[in-house]
């Protein structure tokens, strides 16, 4: 049996990508799943998909820039499972662009999903796993949370704090409460989609030719909260064989 069986697990951004990959898998394993993000439509899929193939899971859509939404969903996951065991602050946007192409309406949506969304998840998760002296926060960071590069100042600086909220997490909190850092590289996801600036799209159709599945990192996610209590993966980076950056 796995080590996630009967847990409850909180997901943001989880209608596509890496968040929809780890729903299913960890779903699989026996978690029980409450799904987090914008479209309703596509949640309300795949919890239906997952629900399909013998699992369990529920959905509430959410905002992660309002932290009244955050801490809505965080109620969901306890009035339908009663407790709070895994949360994993997926949800992400990456609209790069070089510093001096001001696209300060672009800068201020980075800092409110990639850095204010996971402050909000941190808060919304911390109360249940307090009182349960248990629990474990995922963060999804980036390779660009370890290096810079043209275009993506600003993106990399939000998934930098990421690393940092994340470790001063671990180190303020520490007890029973775990938290992992995921820095993925290239993933074939939609968060390309966010990337409005055609010189940097054009840089990143590069990077993202030998992008791997998002399976990939939900395996990852997997392999560290599957961990017995006592062990604590605090960062895992999973990148393209291939990539360079």
């Amino acid at each position: 049996m796995s080590h996630l069986s009967g847990q409850s697990v909180v997901i943001t951004g989880a209608s596509s990508g890496i968040g929809e990959a780890t729903a299913k898998l960890l779903a699989a394993k026996g978690a029980q799943v409450m799904l987090g993000a914008r479209r309703q439509e596509r949640l309300q899929d795949l919890a239906q998909a997952i629900e399909k193939d013998g699992g369990k899971a529920t959905y509430q859509t959410v905002d992660v820039t309002q932290q009244d939404q955050v801490e809505a969903l965080a109620q969901a996951a306890l009035d339908a499972y009663g407790k709070i065991d895994i949360w994993i602050n997926n949800a992400g946007l990456m609209p790069l662009s070089r510093l001096d192409k001001l696209r300060v309406e672009e800068w201020d949506k980075i800092v409110d999903v990639n850095i204010k969304g996971v402050l909000y998840g941190i808060a919304a998760a911390l109360p249940p796993m307090q009182a349960a002296n248990r629990g474990h926060i995922v963060n999804i960071s980036s390779v660009a949370g370890h290096k810079v590069f043209p275009g993506g100042a600003v993106y990399c600086a939000s998934k930098f704090a990421v690393r940092v909220i994340s470790e001063g997490l671990r180190q303020e909190i520490g007890g029973n409460i775990r938290c992992t850092i995921i820095s993925p590289g290239a993933v074939a996801t939609e968060l390309t989609d966010s990337v409005k600036d055609p010189d940097a799209s054009k840089q990143m159709d590069q990077v993202y030719d030998v992008a791997i599945k998002p399976e990939a990192i939900a395996e990852a996610i997997a392999y560290a909260v599957e961990q017995p209590d006592e062990v604590d993966i605090n960062e895992i980076m999973v990148r393209p064989t291939a990539q360079e950056l």
